[in-house]
């Protein structure tokens, strides 16, 4: 079930109903619901998926009792092993499977030895398998550092596994966050429900009149490069940039926002990345619970920045290509994991990973030179890198990215919609206004003091969903992670 479908329009208040008026007086009731809504809104795109659902948190539930019982280092890795096993063999299967054939035939191709009739799986990618693969996998990881006491509540840990508003895109939950609310009595509180809907709001804004109007000319330009200028181009570049953003972060503040009307909280997943002053910053930033995911459970294990500068250069290049690698089967990804690695080994290798660690221009409407050059510099590399993740192929985003650095340039773009730019000029405007809080629509920020400018400003952002959205594509972006 899509967010953004009347289907969870009518699923939502339903939900809601039910959870607070029928089944607020007993926990354990309360979490069953949560399993049997989270099972019918994911079920709603292919029921036969659950199973993989069902599997991962039985195998991780398991794991964990097992850990829980046994200080004998051998059977907890052993056990460590099969939870492991289980939920990446399924991402393998599923996602990587036929990458890992057909490169492996390329390779005959290239050589001279074609082999005809490659076996692929003719598999359709689960929605959301990246994402909650990830998470019962952490749980069994920090099961066995110690970090977390397995929990005996199937119940509670089913729900922690499905919790619908961010099963299919995160942000990729830790037990340590998510689960522990599972076994407390949750209350209604008016004004966390009251500024999760304004966060629900903003994330529609994002996502049907930024990113859906944005995918419209993103798509005519990334299909048809060949056709345009140079300057059309890099326009077309800059809206996949806001595209991707307005998605994802968009699905995050409806995903944060629904939870906080069950009373749950979500860990953050973006804090407005395009505001960074060098690519470290960008990626403290940006899809945060996976960025912290693979630092905690990959970087960190391989010695992080410790020792030498070649174990250094080394580690930083695994963490990019596996991050590149995780959004999708396809060199494409893993390029664009590499051009980021790259980006960032200058960075670490002078020491100044962690320069940026503040809001920008903190106490201060506007930017100084230094830091407006700065983000536009940090901007420009991402939307370079944008173009990688958004082709095809490797080919075409090299023929996109010369066609760009070419005397077209300076043409003026046939391709220029005045009123998406302003809408595009208007989100960064609230964001910026805004970066020192949670959400771009949090109260006591400098643009909603005044309760008539604020309810306004809902009006009018209503009024632009409305008449001013792209309702003809539908699909989040990262549902194919």
């Amino acid at each position: 079930m899509l967010f953004n479908s009347f289907e969870f329009f009518i699923f939502l208040p339903i939900v809601f109903f039910i959870y607070w008026f029928i089944t607020d007086k007993n926990l354990s009731v309360q979490n069953v619901f949560i399993v049997i809504a989270s099972y019918i809104f994911y079920g709603w795109w292919d029921w036969r998926f659950l199973s993989l659902i069902i599997l991962s948190s039985l195998v991780d539930y398991s794991v964990g009792l097992g850990i829980g019982k046994t200080n004998d280092i051998a059977k907890r890795k052993i056990l460590l092993f099969i939870s492991i096993v289980v939920n990446i063999g399924c991402l393998a299967v599923f996602k990587y499977f036929n990458f890992f054939v057909e490169s492996f035939y390329d390779v005959f191709t290239f050589f001279g030895k074609p082999i005809s009739d490659p076996i692929v799986l003719n598999i359709i990618l689960p929605v959301g398998i990246s994402f909650y693969t990830f998470q019962t996998l952490s749980y069994s990881i920090d099961t066995y550092r110690r970090k977390l006491q397995p929990t005996k509540d199937i119940v509670a840990f089913f729900a922690f596994v499905s919790f619908f508003p961010q099963l299919v895109a995160g942000p990729i939950e830790r037990a340590v966050n998510l689960l522990p609310q599972f076994s407390k009595k949750r209350v209604f509180k008016y004004e966390e429900a009251v500024d999760g809907m304004r966060q629900i709001l903003s994330g529609f804004f994002k996502k049907i009149v930024i990113a859906d109007n944005c995918a419209i000319y993103v798509n005519d330009t990334f299909s048809n490069y060949v056709d345009y200028s140079g300057s059309t181009l890099l326009l077309g570049a800059i809206f996949f940039a806001f595209q991707i953003y307005g998605d994802f972060s968009g699905y995050s503040d409806i995903a944060i926002g629904t939870s906080r009307l069950f009373g749950f909280n979500l860990m953050r997943n973006f804090a407005f990345p395009y505001f960074s002053r060098d690519i470290a910053e960008f990626w403290r930033r940006w899809h945060i619970s996976l960025t912290t995911w693979f630092r905690d459970y990959v970087y960190i294990p391989l010695g992080g920045s410790r020792g030498g500068a070649w174990l250094k250069i080394r580690n930083v290049f695994i963490i990019f290509i596996v991050s590149g690698f995780w959004h999708g089967a396809n060199w494409t990804f893993i390029v664009w994991g590499v051009l980021n690695a790259i980006y960032f080994l200058p960075i670490m290798l002078l020491g100044k990973n962690r320069v940026y660690t503040n809001t920008v221009t903190e106490g201060s409407c506007l930017p100084s030179s230094v830091e407006l050059i700065q983000m536009g510099r940090t901007f420009f590399f991402t939307v370079i890198a944008w173009i990688f993740f958004r082709s095809e192929t490797v080919g075409d985003a090299f023929a996109y990215i010369s066609k760009i650095f070419s005397i077209s340039l300076f043409s003026k773009p046939e391709i220029f919609p005045t009123q998406l730019i302003l809408f595009i000029l208007l989100f960064v405007s609230v964001e910026w206004f805004q970066r020192d809080k949670q959400h771009a629509l949090q109260l006591s920020g400098r643009l909603f003091l005044l309760k008539k400018i604020r309810y306004s400003f809902y009006v009018f952002m209503v009024f632009c969903i409305y008449y001013a959205g792209n309702f003809n594509s539908y699909t989040f972006i990262y549902f194919q992670f």
